[in-house]
């Protein structure tokens, strides 16, 4: 062991000290190796179990399995040429995307509609390894110019994909609304960004306008693009006008009913088993426990609700939206029934008849037509002409089928007729069939037909950190009388009017979810804001002005809170009062400006009462760094009060009118001009 000392060091010290250095060095020497042996023997074992562990389930997700995303393979298997994209939030971009597809078989093609969600939208760039291939798609714009939540990954990919697309074949049709900002813009996102990256236009994009006729937009459309189709692809049409059902009936007589649907969104049973997260496909019940009227007169019923969402783990800010599903009026699913002669009890499902179709039913099966047209089925909206032509096969009065054929058709004279027969009259499937004593189609074909019955958001009128579990609603019920002297009654708003809070829950019951807004304040709380929001659109701003007066309680300094408010009259309909009213005499609402539009001789609306406080009002955004937020009717109200910021600018800031459009503009885009409005 000695030897294992430098030779070069021995050589230097005397005799006498060596003897007692190598008894030195052999105890040193042998305490430090078996320490060093011990260490590794302990580092070894234990690094051995720390390795071995986590090997266990990296080996099991393995072999997990991994869902097939390719919308090629899907196309090849099942000999499609055209895929359908559809960006929905509403449905009607997916019902357009199903007409397309179903149209394809006119012209001897097969076309399938997809969601952008399920598939791995990279593999555009393959589409052209398929003969007369065709990519098309329906994208709705979603609030201030955004996708919808099903496209979100679709948009995202195009923003930062540097895919080579000059293989592919597309059109774009874009489902907008003109009273908003950002017209169709996702639309013509798709449509200029698929052809950036080398993809080829066969058709020119098309605009469909929401605030004018939709449905018309997207026939005039639709007439033009076939035939585009056609000859690029060297095709013809088959002449094949014949309906095709997409679903089978199956009646079941003898069924367990813990396996029928009742009325729940995607989970059979989870309304029984609530189980977060809780989202579009899987609601919370939450309770209502409270339900006033808040205005004192008027024909109108404006009202508050506040749902309980103790134990959900749902989070929420200020300026999010809440989406409630409703249910149909029990009396107009029972008048449908009795018309068609139908056991609305029975239970059944419709089944696809492509087998290889994502969508395996139109909505929830096995479960009851009563079901199905009480909770799945869009009944109160006008019927689109698709559901018009389907059903013109079942009138055996001759003149009302050539009725319904020719409101389905692109002829000019049938436009007209079903944009004031349908649209303008509003008649409803139920109105319809009443209207038409011949038609009587078979229930499951109609139930096929039927859009589904669509969520309704509304701005949450609360603050999370005055109510993190409860979410407060501000809403008006919908009632008008139609060209036709039918009473026509909003589905959603109804529906609430009739939650009252109740101890034994049933009748109380609302299935929501959240979803998530960019309307929010300022990160800093000492910004000044600027809330406008006549009607109901003051639902956002009463928890803005919550969470102002909570920051201020926790010592934050809090900037200049104003709120330009506005209502018929104001013994009638102020809405929010008496809270106003304290939040102003607490100092957390530094102004209260409320015009009241019929309580003078002239109409006075918030729009008016910006003008009078122009200064301030420009003090406030130029020197203060204001945010402004507009709440409420998007085609008269935000436009009218954007026009009036526009002169404000011009007039304090010294600048011609392109001028002040372009600062307001520059204002939205830095976030500090947010609209939350609706048509």
């Amino acid at each position: 062991l000695t030897n294992m000392g430098d030779p070069g060091m021995e050589a230097n010290i005397s005799p006498p000290d060596t003897a007692q250095q190598d008894s030195l060095f052999s105890m040193t020497d042998v305490f430090l190796i078996s320490l060093i042996t011990g260490l590794f023997t302990y580092w070894f074992f234990f690094r051995k179990k720390k390795e071995e562990i986590p090997d266990l389930p990296k080996m099991q997700s393995v072999a997990a399995p991994v869902r097939d995303s390719s919308f090629i393979e899907k196309m090849k298997k099942t000999g499609r040429n055209i895929v359908v994209f559809y960006g929905s939030q509403t449905g009607t971009a997916e019902e357009f995307a199903n007409r397309l597809s179903k149209d394809a078989h006119r012209y001897g093609l097969r076309g399938m509609a997809a969601d952008p969600e399920e598939y791995d939208l990279s593999d555009l760039s393959r589409l052209s390894e398929i003969d007369k291939s065709l990519a098309v798609f329906c994208m709705a714009t979603y609030g201030e110019g955004d996708p919808t939540d099903n496209a979100q990954d679709f948009y995202d990919w195009l923003q930062e994909a540097d895919a080579d697309l000059s293989g592919l074949r597309f059109a774009v049709f874009g489902l907008g609304n003109k009273t908003y900002e950002h017209f169709n813009a996702m639309g013509k996102y798709v449509d200029k960004r698929l052809e950036e990256l080398g993809a080829q236009r066969i058709f020119e994009l098309g605009l469909g306008d929401d605030d004018g006729n939709l449905e018309e937009d997207f026939i005039t459309w639709r007439e033009q693009f076939w035939p585009a189709v056609c000859e690029h692809f060297g095709v013809e049409a088959t002449g094949e006008e014949s309906s095709i059902r997409q679903y089978e009936l199956v009646v079941h007589t003898d069924v367990n009913m813990n396996k029928v649907y009742t009325g729940e969104m995607g989970r059979l049973k989870s309304y029984e088993n609530q189980k977060p997260p809780f989202d579009a496909k899987n609601p919370f019940l939450a309770q209502v426990t409270e339900n006033r009227k808040l205005n004192e007169g008027g024909e109108r019923h404006l009202m508050h609700l506040e749902l309980d969402i103790s134990n959900s783990k749902i989070r929420y800010e200020s300026g999010d939206h809440v989406a409630v599903y409703p249910a149909n009026d029990s009396s107009l699913v029972n008048q449908i029934g009795e018309i068609l002669g139908t056991d609305l009890d029975m239970i059944m499902s419709l089944n696809n008849l492509d087998e290889e179709s994502n969508k395996k039913h139109p909505f929830p099966c096995p479960t009851s037509y009563r079901t199905a047209l009480t909770y799945y089925l869009d009944i109160t909206n006008p019927p689109r002409t698709n559901v018009l032509y389907e059903l013109a096969q079942y009138a055996t009065d001759a003149g009302e089928q050539e009725r319904l054929r020719k409101m389905a058709s692109s002829a000019a004279e049938g436009k007209a007729l079903y944009l004031s027969w349908v649209v303008e009259a509003r008649r409803n499937i139920l109105a319809i069939l009443q209207d038409m004593p011949s038609l009587r189609p078979p229930i499951d074909h109609l139930c096929e037909l039927l859009p589904r019955l669509q969520a309704r958001y509304y701005s949450i009128a609360s603050s999370s950190k005055v109510h993190p579990n409860a979410i407060h609603i501000c809403a008006v019920t919908v009632e008008y009388e139609t060209k036709t002297g039918r009473l026509n009654k909003g589905v959603a708003t109804n529906w609430l009017k009739n939650k009252v809070p109740d101890e034994n829950k049933k009748n109380s019951l609302v299935p929501m979810y959240v979803r998530k807004s960019q309307f929010r304040l300022p990160f800093k709380p000492s910004t000044p804001v600027i809330m406008i929001g006549p009607g109901t659109g003051i639902a956002p701003f009463i928890g803005f002005i919550q969470e102002r007066a909570w920051l201020k309680q926790q010592g934050k300094e809090v900037g200049d809170t104003v709120l330009y408010y506005g209502c018929r009259r104001e013994r009638e309909d102020y809405l929010y009062r008496e809270e106003l009213a304290r939040f102003q005499q607490e100092g957390v609402l530094t102004q209260l400006n409320v015009a009241f539009s019929r309580d003078q001789a002239e109409k006075v609306y918030v729009q008016h009462l910006l003008k009078k406080n122009k200064e301030n009002v420009w003090k406030l955004v130029n020197e203060g760094n204001a945010h402004i937020y507009v709440c409420g009717d998007a085609r008269n109200m935000a436009r009218d009060v954007q026009n009036t910021f526009y002169e404000i600018v011009a007039e304090f800031g010294n600048m011609s009118q392109p001028q002040a459009v372009d600062y307001v503009k520059k204002l939205m885009t830095k976030g500090r001009y947010s609209l939350d409005v609706w048509s």
